[in-house]
């Protein structure tokens, strides 16, 4: 959606606090099984090492942002993998959706991503802002209805 002088426009924004502890139980408890549900093979080799857990739960935050910014939660079809936190070549961390998110962001009119992702004592927290140069929020009742 872009406003009258052809600007991009904030389509949805979404915010998500994952408490570490958490994702670190699901990997002990769970394993490869958990890991091959919930993250791309790319977030899983991006978070591997030192601080792993950490990594893992900033991306886990921002999957269910990026939802909250389509307005959809985890309903209609979206996989955990539809939504994949990838860096881009300076660092930066961006989404990149697939499937029915991938869709609904279609039809929301949205065409970029800001992500930002942090983690500290505990907690890791992601913010995910949805822009769109086309489509509209007049679109998000039919999807979220959807």
């Amino acid at each position: 959606m872009s406003d009258r002088d052809g600007a991009p426009r904030i389509v949805g924004h979404g915010i998500d606090l994952v408490e570490d502890y958490r994702i670190a139980r699901m990997v002990e408890e769970h394993g490869d099984r958990f890991l091959e549900r919930i993250f791309t093979p790319g977030e899983r080799s991006d978070a591997g090492g030192a601080g792993r857990v950490e990594r893992l739960a900033a991306r886990f935050a921002a999957k269910e942002a990026v939802l909250k910014a389509l307005g959809t939660g985890w309903r209609g079809g979206i996989a955990w993998t539809d939504v994949e936190v990838v860096r881009e070549a300076s660092g930066r961390p961006t989404v990149r959706l697939g499937g029915e998110a991938r869709m609904i962001a279609a039809r929301l009119g949205i065409d970029s991503w800001h992500l930002s992702l942090s983690h500290s004592g505990g907690f890791s927290i992601a913010s995910a802002i949805a822009w769109g140069n086309s489509g509209g929020l007049a679109d998000r009742a039919q999807v979220a209805g959807h």
